[in-house]
């Protein structure tokens, strides 16, 4: 077959085929097409440009346009230089590959169909050869610079100051420098394949790799250099790999426990080495063979890698881990263990925890807890997971405010005394349906903290508000002293206009007029919020991005209108700090004047050598989280630090990071790339210490990695026959969520006063299809309390705590306590007399407390009637220590039930009962009185029961039917004294039980038998 002479080969004219009749020359478009292309082309920039310039407005107005800038810069650079570095060596290589094309080929040695490929690509070679390189540069470019925060830590990495255990290298070089090598050598070995794949293919269509008709294969010279060339850089890139591939074995997490273990050490890592210094001298004898024509030395000696890395790299290990490690695993494998003990304490702060023997005791005596005043004064009856419909119902006043389900527990100092608060931030609701005016203009904010005394309930069972109402009074606070509008919140509406000039009639809804009549008030807000959107070019930006057009046009936007978005306290702080892992809860306190949000930030890393990971969302989940709780605290970390306390401010919005975990590396590096973002720790006022708390998520993790490392002995960890659990929730009624832990005022054994702490428990783990056994093994708590001086934390704050229990313990768990408690006869049977009415019992939080030797269970017991304004109030104590069980209509009662009558306990629930003023809206408090009938009626009661059952056993059918009577006016005294303290009407009628005597009564009958008629 001969070529024409249009072919890039040469050779005779080829036969020409028929003429095709010429097409006529294409129309030019019209100006309209071209009009309408070019409006919507600048309409597609303007939309993309006004998002650009929406979030500099944001960050500019917060003052971290540091953050933003940087951020972007560094990106936009990673991306160029990343695009370079992918598309320039494609192109390299597809244009060297044409420009060595052979000029002259034998006329047997390409199809036909090949040179018309050729012919069709001609045209447009050129576009293929810049815009194939160009469109896989950028792709590949846009995932690299989605890696600048390794890139930027590798840049600004500081050393750890501390070294591993193999390699006896600084820790930095684990967490900063290694995942920067692993990124950059997987990218250039992308750009090496890519390349290389595009240059062979290039030979092909231009004839440098031909297919001959026989089924050969014949390559060109210059073919065969570029691809000795691409193979050589690609062994010698696989040789870095092999090379760090031996450091990433101490982030192995495949063995029994994570890092090098005996295998690694000895097998692994050598062949690691081996492998990469066999690559190195293969690439060479490839660049030697694409000059020399001699092929056999470097085929060879691929074989031979290939060899290697399936003997060296797999069966060698195999056969050290199966036939000397498996035998002798528990000595072999010693050392590692503890390298991997202590190296996952360190990596999770466990490596300072105080661990003491406590051998709890489970019998009771009188006067036992006469020396626990500072626990039991402050233990917490007021269930912060329960109250949130009585706050609502007493302190919510309009239906455009709305508490959270699950409430906040905190500590305030009142008349010189710090007490246990559970507080909530009353936040506006906006009606998703609602006008755009009342979403976005009227409705703009919410009003005020409530807070309630942790220790103590009101008349009726209610909370005893220390801050209340509106205008807000009470113990804590008054209004005069605090700012109390919350505009930036979890609740707050998408975004809100607001603002005005001097003169501007008042929009915004704020609060209800004093004493409950008139129209409500109206407010403009006078802080700097959000960006201004007083001009018509900032207004048609946020149209844009909001997608409303009556944002645009409404005449309730002024010219010093604000615009407030991103309001929630964890959004704000996740986008001035994007390195930050945030907590996934953020709680309000009154600091300075104002109401401020606080939010726990961590830095955390995955490569942390020898240390155990924790996947985050299965350690911090439990009875009370939330899938949304997790949009930002997911994945796997074997290295967590709280480094980072945020403020946003209620009313302004502002946000302050402050360095809290000064001696954290990663922080110290991100602290290099933004250098102004992250206050240092001596601003942190006295006011704001007072609040800071130990953060939940943190020691939810620490727990979790507690119930095997607990354990410091290497034979005992191997064994694994001391492996703790977490409890899981008692209370709760979804079977296998683990117990939250518990915020509280406790002296802890090895405490020289109380102080206010986070707690959990430890059961025993259960064994591989066994039953678990709920007994108690640990009690772990962390001081939450860091003290009140401005920029210095306390020497104690943070502080683990860890009491042991003897395994051979009888001290039942959180499980077990509340099983006690529900299989006890006369609390059931009183619950049973609460729940008449169709009143429901609600199980409050069960806390643990390390007291009087042993272990005290707590649990307030609450009762809420039907109706949809009802809400839970307080009716009940359940208390045990050991397997002795109290229920009583106060803490002192039942404390003294279960020792001898009198526990020696002040407890703080008898307080003053101050409470703030009455507001609008609010029903006034139920006497003391009408508490007092119910709780001797349900006396009454229970009395009559136990005469109707010892009636029964005796045959007395007159006084059965006497004790019936007794039961139903006891009853009916009970239902309307509860309705008397809820609001309610009385009951009508009377309740009904069975006054007849029974016709054969049975031995066995059961003392709630009486009363099922």
């Amino acid at each position: 077959m001969s070529y024409g002479s249009d072919s890039p080969f040469g050779g005779p004219p080829r036969p020409q085929g028929p003429q095709q009749p010429s097409k006529p020359a294409n129309k030019k478009a019209s100006p309209l097409t071209l009009t309408v292309f070019a409006v919507v082309i600048l309409v597609a920039v303007f939309v993309f440009l006004s998002n650009f310039y929406a979030d500099i407005l944001w960050f500019n107005q917060l003052g971290f346009s540091e953050v933003y800038w940087t951020e972007r810069i560094a990106k936009l650079i990673i991306f160029f230089i990343a695009l370079v570095l992918m598309a320039v060596p494609m192109w390299f290589s597809m244009r060297s590959a044409y420009k060595h094309r052979p000029v002259y080929a034998p006329e047997t040695s390409r199809p036909d169909s090949m040179s018309r490929y050729q012919a069709q690509l001609e045209p447009v070679r050129r576009f293929l050869m810049i815009g194939i390189p160009a469109v896989v540069g950028l792709f590949s470019a846009i995932a690299v610079a989605g890696q600048w925060q390794t890139i930027m830590l590798f840049l600004n990495r500081v050393p750890f100051g501390s070294t591993d255990p193999q390699f006896n290298m600084d820790l930095g070089f684990f967490i900063f420098t290694l995942p920067f090598i692993g990124l950059i050598t997987g990218f250039l070995i992308s750009v090496v394949l890519l390349g290389g794949v595009a240059g062979l293919l290039t030979h092909y269509l231009y004839g440098g790799i031909r297919v001959e008709e026989r089924g050969g294969i014949t390559v060109g010279k210059a073919a065969r250099v570029h691809t000795a060339v691409v193979v050589a850089v690609f062994l010698l890139l696989q040789a870095v790999n092999f090379w760090i591939s031996q450091y990433e074995t101490l982030n192995n997490q495949s063995g029994r426990v994570a890092g090098a273990l005996y295998k690694d050490v000895h097998a692994v890592i050598p062949a690691r080495m081996i492998l990469a210094i066999v690559a190195i001298l293969i690439a060479v004898t490839f660049v030697i063979a694409a000059f020399n024509g001699r092929w056999r030395l470097p085929l060879i000696g691929t074989a031979m890698l290939v060899v290697t890395m399936i003997v060296a790299g797999g069966v060698y290990p195999f056969l050290i881990q199966q036939y000397q490690v498996v035998p002798s695993q528990r000595t072999l494998e010693r050392e590692y263990i503890d390298r991997n003990i202590q190296m996952t304490r360190e990596a999770f702060g466990l490596d300072d925890v105080e661990v003491t023997p406590y051998d709890a005791k489970v019998s009771t005596e009188k006067n036992a807890l006469a020396k626990e005043t500072e626990t039991t004064a402050n233990i917490r009856l007021l269930d912060p997971n329960l109250v949130s419909a009585a706050f609502a119902q007493l302190q919510q006043f309009r239906g455009y405010y709305t508490f959270p389900e699950t409430l906040n527990v905190d500590r305030y100092e009142i008349d010189g005394k710090v007490e246990d608060t559970v507080i909530a931030a009353r936040e506006v609701n906006v009606n998703p349906n609602d006008t755009w005016v009342n979403q976005h203009i009227t409705y703009t904010h919410g009003y005020g903290l409530v807070a309630a005394y942790g220790n103590r309930v009101a008349a009726g069972g209610r909370p005893d508000f220390m801050l209340g109402g509106i205008p807000s009074t009470g113990d804590l606070i008054t209004e005069e002293e605090y700012e109390p509008r919350i505009y930036f919140g979890e609740n707050s509406p998408e975004y809100s206009v607001v603002g005005g000039p001097e003169g501007w009639t008042d929009q915004e809804l704020d609060r209800p007029s004093a004493g409950g009549e008139g129209e409500d008030t109206r407010y403009t807000f006078q802080g700097e919020g959000g960006p201004n959107v007083g001009n018509l070019f900032n207004r048609v930006v946020y149209a844009l991005k909001f997608a409303s057009t009556d944002l645009l046009l409404s005449n309730a936007v002024n010219d010093e209108s604000q615009i407030l978005y991103d309001r929630n306290p964890r959004d704000r702080v996740s986008k001035v700090a994007p390195y930050l892992t945030l907590d996934s809860s953020a709680y309000p306190a009154i600091i300075d004047g104002r109401v401020k949000w606080i939010v726990d930030g961590y830095t955390t890393s995955n490569d942390f050598p020898y240390a155990q990971q924790q996947q985050i969302e299965s350690a911090v989940s439990d009875s009370l989280t939330n899938a949304s709780d997790f949009d930002r605290l997911s994945g796997r970390v074997n290295y967590m630090r709280n480094s980072v306390k945020a403020t946003v401010d209620a009313y302004d919005g502002k946000v302050d990071l402050y360095a809290w975990d000064t001696e954290d590396p990663i922080l110290q590096a991100w602290q290099k790339v933004f250098p102004t973002a992250v206050q240092p720790l001596d601003n942190i006022s006295g006011d704001l210490m007072e609040h800071v708390r130990y953060p939940e998520d943190m020691f939810k993790v620490q727990r979790e990695v507690l119930t095997t490392y607990h354990v410091d002995d290497p034979d005992a960890f191997y064994e694994s026959n001391d492996a703790w659990a977490v409890p899981d929730d008692p209370t709760s009624s979804t079977q296998g969520v683990k117990q939250p832990p518990y915020f509280l005022s406790l002296k802890m054994p090895t405490q020289d006063a109380a102080s206010f702490s986070l707690t959990s428990t430890f059961i025993p783990q259960a064994a591989a299809n066994g039953q678990q056994r709920n007994v108690l093994f640990g009690f772990l708590s962390a001081n939450a309390d860091a003290g009140s001086e401005d920029g210095v934390k306390t020497e104690d704050y943070g502080k683990l705590r860890l009491l042991e229990l003897p395994r051979d313990t009888a001290v039942p768990g959180p499980g077990q306590a509340q099983q006690n408690f529900d299989t006890n006869p006369r609390v059931t049977t009183e619950l049973n007399l609460l729940r008449q009415g169709a009143s429901e019992v609600k199980s409050g939080n069960l806390l643990s407390l390390p007291v009087g030797g042993g272990i005290l269970y707590v649990q307030p017991v609450y009762v809420q009637s039907s109706g949809q304004t009802s809400y839970p109030t307080l009716r009940k104590v359940l208390v045990a220590f050991g397997d002795q069980v109290g229920f009583a209509n106060t803490l002192s009662e039942a404390l003294d039930e279960v020792f001898g009558g009198d526990s020696g306990a002040v407890t703080g629930e008898n307080g003053d009962g101050a409470t703030p003023e009455e507001q609008p809206g609010e029903s006034e408090q139920p006497t003391q009185s009408e508490t007092q009938k119910l709780t001797d009626a349900l006396d009454a009661a229970n009395a009559a029961i136990q005469k109707s059952d010892e009636a029964l056993k005796a045959g007395d059918f007159a006084t059965y039917g006497e004790a019936q009577k007794e039961l139903q006016e006891a009853l009916s005294r009970a239902l309307e004294a509860d309705a008397a303290i809820n609001g309610e009407a009385a009951p009508e009628g009377e309740v009904q039980t069975s006054s007849e005597a029974p016709e054969a009564p049975s031995e066995s009958a059961e003392p709630n038998d009486a009363n099922n008629g």
